[in-house]
């Protein structure tokens, strides 16, 4: 990708993650927002039209390497769900919760992007 199209999808949310909001940092991703499949073999794309500037997004590595080729409902759907993930696995988190510090609510996952 040449500079000058990074730069505009880096623009395109005003230098913001377009997923989580945060502000982009060097090293920053570009993601494509409905996924990109490639042929194993030769790493040809198998939907070539999805490899355009209105499907970059500007993208924090976590959001990045979290949402992987996954849809962006699904991806809002993994999301939701770490609250139940962290209170089965994670002690930390659970005794966090336990002394009021992490408050668990119902609140939808809604992305940056969204909200603009």
């Amino acid at each position: 990708m040449k500079k000058s199209d990074r730069q505009r999808v880096f623009d395109k949310y005003g230098g913001r993650c377009a997923y989580c909001g945060c502000e982009l940092q060097k090293g920053w991703h570009v993601d494509h927002l409905e996924p990109v499949r490639r042929n194993m073999r030769d790493g040809a794309f198998i939907n070539p039209e999805a490899d355009c500037f209105d499907n970059y997004m500007p993208a924090c590595p976590s959001c990045n390497i979290n949402k992987h080729s996954m849809s962006l409902e699904d991806f809002r759907n993994m999301i939701a769900n770490f609250p139940i993930s962290l209170s089965a696995y994670s002690t930390q988190y659970k005794i966090a919760r336990r002394y009021g510090l992490v408050k668990e609510t119902d609140k939808p996952v809604i992305f940056y992007f969204e909200t603009l």
